[in-house]
């Protein structure tokens, strides 16, 4: 076995690292780039064209190969199964990274992800097999979300969103570090200082799997495009031939529904504290707690609805469901008014078009009436939990 760092044949370009290994009679070639140089992208072809390789292995998933490839086409989105589906705060996550990949590619001047664009294009001139070798992302991000803990969870979320309106000018050293290393590495490294879960998952389990497909990919010359945070992993699993369990990796852990079990608790303990109260003070303190109860989740939750801007029926139908909703673990307020507001306010079609663009403003998000309804869902939920803390308090209190 051998790894050497290339550099006779190819003329190593500023930033880029080639590597060589040999194991059981297959050559690997790993090039380790940086998602958002063209001097990554001009590198690739070169060491395609010069390796002429039996198969192009490249890192990518079948929806990440789709999205770089294809414009998104926001038109398509059906908002209102997003929302039966309780999949808002994915979809929002998921706006974010391409509003931020879009911006990132627009300061940099090139499109983030171009060096696997020209890997694909010049594999396919010369008939060359490409194998997209990167985990599915939908399964890595659950497996990351399945390992967080609930607070790392709130400082995620927190972190992401807030990198939205920052405005802060990047400076030409900044510019050049960006173009000459493997920026969403960088931001993965300094993101597992933090959540050594969230590290492990999208950085040390993605080096094994896309160690094992590599290693799978059929051919005796394999030339590996990769970003270069992964390059030092996949040649250690290369090099000392480790086994990877790629079906284990596949698999999204099963999570302990601690908030419905939690929600479930508290319902069970509010209703039993009023029917308590009505056993021992009577019906009318019980309604007197029961209404206490209604209004206590209902105007937060109306509160919120009005502060994200929402139609006046959302905000009626926010004070009526909260009360409701705040102990049924099984719904939440702010998919209910979500909803709502999506069947009163229906997006218009230029709204799809600017939707990059509007997530990056903080105004834009009450403008927006796609944005608009996340915001929905955001306050009118905050308002709810807010009610529920305190009428579950005062209600229990009120037993003794």
């Amino acid at each position: 076995m051998e790894t050497t760092r290339q550099t006779d044949s190819l003329e190593p370009h500023e930033g880029s690292d080639i590597y060589r290994v040999n194991k059981n009679g297959k050559e690997y070639i790993l090039v380790g780039t940086a998602h958002v140089s063209q001097e990554s992208a001009d590198l690739t072809k070169k060491v395609i064209l010069d390796e002429a390789p039996d198969a192009v292995c490249i890192e990518l998933d079948e929806k990440r190969y789709e999205s770089i490839t294809t414009e998104k086409n926001w038109n398509t989105l059906d908002l209102r199964e997003i929302i039966k589906k309780k999949q808002l705060a994915q979809f929002v996550v998921n706006l974010i990274l391409s509003s931020y990949q879009k911006k990132l590619g627009a300061t940099l001047g090139v499109q983030p992800g171009s060096e696997f664009l020209v890997a694909v294009k010049t594999a396919e001139e010369k008939n060359i097999p490409v194998s997209l070798c990167d985990r599915d992302i939908k399964t890595t991000m659950k497996r990351a979300w399945a390992q967080t803990p609930f607070m790392k969870k709130a400082m995620l979320l927190t972190s992401v969103f807030g990198s939205l309106f920052e405005k802060s000018e990047i400076s030409e050293e900044k510019l050049r570090e960006l173009r000459q290393s493997d920026a969403m590495s960088e931001m993965m490294k300094e993101m597992g200082d933090a959540l050594p879960t969230v590290k492990k998952t999208l950085i040390d389990e993605r080096d094994e799997y896309l160690a094992e497909k590599i290693r799978r990919t059929e051919g005796n010359k394999i030339v590996a495009i990769l970003g270069a945070g992964h390059v030092p992993g996949i040649i250690d699993i290369l090099e000392n031939d480790r086994a990877v369990d790629i079906e284990a990796l596949e698999v999204i852990p099963k999570v302990v529904p601690w908030g419905k079990i939690i929600g479930g608790f508290i319902a069970a303990i509010i209703i039993g504290s009023i029917v308590y109260i009505g056993y021992t003070k009577g019906p009318e303190v019980a309604g007197e707690n029961l209404l206490f109860w209604v209004l206590i989740n209902g105007i937060p939750a109306a509160i919120g609805s009005m502060l994200a801007f929402a139609h006046p029926l959302t905000t009626i139908s926010a004070f009526i469901a909260a009360p409701f909703t705040s102990i049924n673990p099984a719904m939440g307020v702010g998919y209910v008014t979500a909803f709502i507001q999506v069947f009163l306010k229906p997006p218009r079609v230029f709204e799809f078009q600017s939707l990059n663009e509007d997530v990056g403003h903080f105004k834009t998000w009450w403008k927006n009436r796609i944005l608009r309804v996340v915001l929905v869902m955001f306050f009118t939920t905050i308002g709810s939990a807010i009610g529920t803390y305190v009428g579950g308090y005062e209600t229990i209190k009120n037993v003794f």
